[in-house]
């Protein structure tokens, strides 16, 4: 893979996004197992670049909770995340696999589709559309991940969203 060059502060810029971002998805998980995936098509590429990232939410549904990811799967799904916002030829899906809420229910699915260096959320239908192919859940509106002052934050996971397991 041959990536096109950017500058050091257009890359800088795509990774704090990146974990401005995760640590948005973080802050509003559930307890329970959770699955993150993201696939990133860039130009020149036979197939999509994709991370996982398993996370583990415990407490009580509160901002104490703590979640675990493990640090080397977390930093490749933030690198390949930042490469994706630094790329602007760049395409990708990320989705948000959650236990039920509801015991014996169905998992819920939320998306965001990348395109053009730009990460917005995608509505059910959207996303069934994105990744459905038979999966047995229930898809649901994502959550935006951007605020109307980005200037305002963290820059890095906030200390009670984020644990080593």
């Amino acid at each position: 893979m041959k990536l096109k060059p950017v500058s050091m502060k257009v890359f800088a810029d795509a990774q704090e996004e990146a974990h401005i971002v995760l640590a948005r998805i973080m802050a509003g998980l559930a307890p329970g197992e959770h699955v993150m995936r993201l696939g990133v098509d860039m130009e020149g590429q036979e197939r999509p670049l994709c991370a996982t990232l398993p996370l583990t939410v415990e407490g009580i549904g509160s901002p104490d909770d703590l979640v675990g990811a493990e640090p080397k799967l977390l930093d490749n799904f933030a690198f390949l995340l930042s490469c994706g916002l630094a790329q602007t030829l760049c395409c990708g899906v990320m989705y948000l696999r959650s236990p039920s809420t509801e015991p014996g229910g169905a998992a819920t699915v939320q998306a965001w589709h990348l395109a053009w260096g730009v990460l917005n959320e995608c509505t059910a239908s959207e996303a069934a559309e994105l990744i459905g192919d038979g999966a047995q859940a229930e898809f649901v509106d994502a959550p935006g991940v951007h605020s109307e002052d980005d200037g305002d934050h963290e820059a890095v996971y906030p200390p009670v969203a984020y644990t080593v397991l």
